[in-house]
């Protein structure tokens, strides 16, 4: 049956109301300006260093039943499943603008952390809240592995505006995008009614499930990779939709199949990144801003979860949880996790700091109130004390730090922004490269660049105005050009292209050359 005006039913302090289109309008309003304050809130938290998800949670709190908006939510459900969607988006989007040869070398370090890391703080954690604030063991255990997680967004949105050596941003980026799992896995156990599982079947568990989101993961991103390099879309704007639909079925395809899905669609997302698309920069800046709008939507959905009147009996308990976790738990794990590897002290010191907790576990921190746990509202009210408090303290501190530690990061070219549209009728690509500030191609001719035979600068766009370049035009800084490959020189002319930004015209002799550079 038609009606002449939508209606949906709103559930209002326990009364359910008709909702018509004119609240539906207002409701949209009111979601847009929040929106909007939010992004200024990206300016605001960049300029004085407060960490961007401490003011989305603000304005959560502020629009809940003991802020000025007076909206009564309290629906764990709802927060859990949203918070998980947000979270594939954020680790889509991370695994996009993750670089293999930087991640490659910290790889068996990260899953150290990530597993042994997580074990052992977990332990330390829980012992701490059963012994020092007097919770019961599960209620501990819950703590301890929803707390023993690092947080992927706070991590790719800190880190990678700190200039750090290549390995500790590899290695804490790896290991947030791969943590998530294992401590799901523990959560779910210690959060199930009845005895929880032996130690020996949870380890199994967590094994098998992590074989399998990760097979699933590298298949699909190669899958994707593969097919988005053959077939020509109608348009580009379909590139970046299509990334980011590989990336959900990525995490699709590892939750149906009994095994990590958020490992699932780091890893597909992470062998897209590094596969070359057409389209590129548009890509990553769709995923970029979907990023931001999922970190968004998930911290305001926290803020409004959380009940401010209530906290007051569980902040010395987050704070004295915190500090065991921040002062002994983390160190503890990093040591033992990386010193077989041999990590600097210097190093280990940072990457023990930089255990940021985010949104992560304030979502992880509902699965028990879904499960109807004893104490579940407090434990929440401990975890989200937690997060906010030792966010406020470690992500502002970290720059410091670093420079204590004389880790101030390589000094690095910057890298081109190269995108490629492939010319199927002509089985050719046309790649434009956008030559930034700080990149070495500055001051080069164009016959310098020594592109391989079949590739070819067609155009220059310089200061709004466009021309042909001779074989001695210099390029400058801020230049964008047009390079027709054809379709078997495409890889070979990007690798060109981007070791000459890195090395400028002793690419070769400083072993950069074109033919061996990755992306």
């Amino acid at each position: 049956m038609y009606m002449t005006h939508a209606r949906v039913m709103r559930v209002s302090q326990g009364r359910e109301r008709p909702l018509t289109v004119q609240h539906l309008n207002q409701l949209l309003l009111v979601c847009s300006l929040v929106l909007l304050v939010a992004v200024a809130a990206v300016r605001i938290s960049s300029r004085s260093g407060l960490p961007s998800l401490l003011v989305y949670l603000g304005i959560g709190i502020a629009m809940g039943q003991d802020g000025i908006g007076d909206i009564h939510f309290d629906n764990a459900e709802l927060t859990q499943v949203i918070g998980y969607a947000a979270l594939v988006v954020i680790l889509a989007e991370g695994g996009l603008g993750t670089k293999w040869k930087e991640i490659k070398p910290a790889l068996p370090a990260a899953t150290a952390l990530a597993l042994v890391g997580v074990a052992v703080s977990v332990g330390v954690t829980a012992t701490a809240a059963h012994y020092l604030i007097g919770l019961e063991w599960r209620q501990a255990l819950i703590i301890g592995a929803v707390v023993s997680s690092t947080d992927a967004a706070a991590v790719f949105s800190v880190l990678r505006k700190i200039p750090l050596p290549a390995r500790v941003t590899g290695t804490l980026e790896a290991e947030s995008g791969f943590n998530d799992a294992p401590v799901v896995i523990l959560v779910v156990a210690f959060s199930q009614t009845g005895p929880v599982e032996h130690w020996y079947t949870l380890i199994a568990e967590i094994t098998l499930e992590l074989a399998i989101g990760a097979a699933l993961g590298i298949a699909v991103g190669w899958l994707g990779s593969w097919g988005l390099r053959h077939v020509a879309l109608p348009a580009s704007g379909l590139y970046p939709i299509a990334v980011m639909a590989i990336a959900v079925t990525a995490y699709a395809a590892g939750a149906l199949a009994h095994g990590s899905g958020f490992l699932a669609v780091y890893l597909a997302s992470m062998a897209m990144g590094n596969a070359k698309l057409p389209h590129w920069p548009a890509t990553r800046g769709f995923a970029d801003g979907l990023g931001w709008i999922a970190q968004i939507g998930m911290f305001v959905l926290l803020g409004l979860l959380v009940t401010p009147h209530e906290l007051g009996d569980d902040v010395l308990p987050g704070l004295v949880i915190g500090l065991v976790l921040t002062m002994v738990a983390r160190p503890l794990s990093v040591f033992l996790c990386l010193t077989p590897f041999r990590v600097p002290w210097q190093e280990q010191t940072l990457m023990s700091w930089a255990g940021l907790r985010g949104a992560v576990p304030i979502i992880l921190a509902t699965i028990p109130m879904v499960s109807g746990v004893e104490g579940s509202r407090r434990v929440f009210n401990i975890v989200f004390v937690l997060v906010v408090v030792y966010t406020l303290v470690q992500g502002p501190t970290l720059p410091w730090l670093a420079r204590k530690l004389s880790l101030g990061g390589d000094s690095e070219a910057a890298d081109l922004g190269i995108e490629s549209a492939p010319l199927e009728r002509l089985r050719g690509h046309l790649l434009s490269v956008a030559i930034p500030e700080g990149s070495r191609m500055h001051g080069v001719e164009v016959n310098e660049l020594r592109l391989p035979a079949g590739a070819a600068v067609t155009l220059v766009v310089r200061d709004a105005k466009s021309f042909v370049p001779l074989p001695t035009t210099v390029l400058r800084r801020g230049d964008e050009l047009l390079v027709v490959a054809t379709d078997p020189v495409r890889d070979a002319a990007e690798r060109r292209l981007r070791a000459v930004g890195h090395g400028g015209k002793l690419a070769d002799w400083l072993g950069t050359g074109g033919t061996d550079s990755a992306r």
